[in-house]
């Protein structure tokens, strides 16, 4: 009896320990759990750490934070005909957690398959078929991740609001190896041209550089020649002034010479109408009548003024030896005075 109960009680415990057992789980970080009892979407969710529901209870986690979906081999067909394959286009997209329970029931746990990898299919199909090989390879290549993105998210936007989508990355697409080797000559070429543009516009800068090396070269030289002309025309202004001055020198000497000679003249003349008044010329003349002799006669060859001390005041040299004697006749003859 005592064993009959042991063995139940065991089996009571084996079967509990084997029913909450199965019922605990873990919910990892970045993710969220999502359950599914008897195949119907439970709307409650849970964050990362253990949690316990029933053993019938299915589990799964649901990453919400940023991943990147890889969608590879991508059949492409040209507005020309042309079969292109992209070999791997990268989505960068996110679960809002807020919007799981939504998104998974209406898209199941795969959403991302119909919003992401088949979509990526479809919007490829649609760029290519309105587009030239062309264009979708060099032309408006840079321009697809854009527009892949704007088209994800528009009808994510509508259909799917709790995806959001980041970005997209495009790798370049393969074409037919005889289109390639036609675009990898036509790049050589471009590349040639674009070597030659560059060569044109270094030569062109280089020519510029040695105008402008000219320009400045000629300006300094300019530059030097005005210096040099001013410093010589300073030179010439100084002289100038310098003989200017000189001159100015010289002429103040002169005059002050001038003054001095005229100052003395005029003093001595000042002097002179002092000293000789008319009363001392008068009694000077006087004096000289006295003290002078006269020769009177009818031809007077020579008239001889001598005076006290026997100089000779006035000589007239006689034309004719002869006439001497027959003037001292004629002088004896008639009184003279003293």
């Amino acid at each position: 009896m005592a064993s009959n109960q042991f063995l139940l009680g065991s089996a009571v415990v084996g079967g509990l320990a084997i029913v909450f057992g199965t019922g605990l789980h873990q919910v990892k970080e970045g993710h969220v759990g999502v359950y599914w009892l008897g195949g119907a979407l439970l709307p409650s969710t849970t964050d990362p750490g253990f949690h316990w529901k029933s053993p019938f209870t299915k589990f799964r986690n649901v990453f919400v934070k940023m991943q990147t979906d890889k969608v590879t081999d991508i059949p492409c067909g040209t507005s020309g005909g042309v079969m292109l394959y992209f070999g791997k286009i990268e989505v960068v997209n996110r679960l809002r957690r807020k919007d799981v329970y939504q998104t998974i029931k209406n898209y199941t746990i795969n959403y991302d398959k119909t919003w992401i990898y088949d979509k990526i299919h479809h919007e490829i199909n649609q760029f290519c078929s309105t587009h030239t090989l062309q264009e979708v390879y060099i032309d408006k290549f840079d321009q697809l991740d854009e527009a892949l993105v704007s088209a994800l998210q528009r009808d994510c936007d509508l259909f799917a609001p709790g995806i959001e989508v980041v970005a997209v990355r495009v790798t370049k697409p393969r074409i037919p190896e005889s289109i390639r080797a036609n675009y990898e000559e036509m790049e050589r070429e471009k590349t040639k041209l674009l070597i030659a543009h560059q060569k044109q516009k270094v030569t062109l800068k280089e020519a510029e550089t040695s105008a402008k090396r000219d320009v400045i070269e000629a300006e300094k030289l300019r530059r030097v020649a005005e210096i040099n002309a001013r410093k010589h025309l300073a030179e010439k202004e100084a002289q100038q002034k310098m003989a200017a001055i000189e001159d100015q020198v010289f002429m103040d000497t002169k005059r002050a010479e001038a003054d001095a000679e005229y100052y003395t003249a005029q003093k001595e003349a000042e002097a002179n109408q002092l000293i000789f008044s008319a009363e001392y010329l008068e009694s000077q003349h006087v004096q000289s009548l006295a003290n002078s002799q006269f020769v009177v006669g009818e031809r007077i060859p020579t008239a001889l003024m001598f005076g006290n001390e026997g100089g000779i005041l006035n000589v007239a040299k006689n034309k004719a030896a002869g006439a001497a004697g027959e003037f001292s006749n004629k002088a004896a003859s008639t009184p003279y005075q003293h």
